[in-house]
């Protein structure tokens, strides 16, 4: 009789077990999600991270807190966030500046963007846009190009740190274009359109989801913008390689991703929530109106960029000149 109370205690234990453990998948998530986002407020990567995190808190029915943490180009937030714990709660903004040049440009940026995360999905992907104060005399890209060459050395540009993409785009344009560019690098995006928008600086390769406003304003003269196509929110902007830098194309990518290690069901979650943000209506226009376009897909579709975007961008970086310091 006790062998027998034992097994059947045994096998209510098992069937319980069975059926406990996918409803404390499916709990997730019973508590806020930390989105770090590595870049002070004001960039492209707070507006496209916010976007998405509202959107997705409606959604999966917790809020997501979206927590600026800037340092060293976005190094500092991304390596905190790969030796996070692998639960879900805390994401990361990926973002091309991060995953595909900063392992290149910095010796110890401190992860590998393949080994140390998980991808959740891409959100989408912009062009960055060139431009300059208002008092700058160049009025196109050759006449930037003319300007610079005039004063080699003399011109300075700012970007959101060393190894963002408005850094690495920068040395780009200037190598392509036979010029000598002067890099002024700041903790982030915002302030470096606010020292542009003040005339501290001349120029700058900002995000389009950043400078729209400003230009809209009359506060930055657009010039041009770095992809291989023209951006539908500012359809008057040439290309830069229109402009005469033959074959220059230099886009952002952002998307999600978490820690090593996060369960498959909890990265499935996330994904299925990120893509039902993105085929809403509100959050494609408040996309399109920043200068982005939703590029919604799988983990293993945005892992597949994170390695074609980051090989890319590692010869860029090589043939640039670029360095940490």
């Amino acid at each position: 009789m006790y062998w027998r109370l034992l097994l059947t205690s045994l096998v209510c234990s098992v069937a319980m077990g069975g059926t406990l453990a996918p409803a404390a998948g499916q709990s997730y998530p019973s508590r806020p999600i930390t989105l770090v986002v590595p870049f002070p407020p004001g960039g492209s990567t707070s507006i496209v991270g916010r976007t998405v995190a509202d959107k997705m808190s409606e959604i999966l029915g917790q809020q997501i807190v979206v927590d600026n943490r800037g340092g060293a180009g976005g190094t500092v937030g991304t390596r905190a966030v790969a030796k996070s714990a692998p639960d879900g709660y805390t994401i990361l903004l990926g973002y091309t500046g991060t995953l595909a040049i900063g392992p290149t440009l910095r010796k110890n940026a401190g992860y590998d963007p393949r080994k140390d995360f998980a991808p959740i999905g891409m959100i989408g992907h912009a062009p960055n846009s060139l431009v300059v104060h208002p008092s700058t005399p160049a009025k196109s890209v050759q006449e930037l190009i003319a300007h610079a060459k005039k004063n080699p050395g003399k011109v300075n540009y700012g970007s959101a740190g060393v190894g963002t993409v408005s850094h690495v785009s920068g040395e780009y344009f200037a190598n392509a274009a036979g010029v000598k560019l002067m890099h002024i690098p700041y903790k982030g995006t915002g302030p470096a359109l606010a020292d542009l928008v003040g005339g501290h600086i001349p120029m700058a390769f900002a995000p389009i989801p950043a400078t729209h406003g400003p230009m809209s304003q009359g506060l930055l003269r657009g010039l041009a913008v770095t992809s291989s196509k023209r951006s539908s929110l500012v359809p008057d902007l040439p290309t830069i390689a229109e402009s005469g830098v033959k074959d220059f194309e230099a886009s952002l990518y952002y998307g999600l991703v978490a820690p090593a290690g996060t369960p498959r069901d909890v990265i499935d979650r996330l994904n299925k929530a990120l893509r039902e943000a993105l085929a809403t209506a509100d959050v494609k226009k408040r996309l399109t109106n920043d200068g982005a376009e939703a590029v919604p897909g799988s983990p293993e579709d945005y892992g597949a960029h994170i390695d074609r975007d980051e090989k890319r961008w590692s010869a860029v970086v090589k043939a640039s000149g670029a360095s940490e310091n």
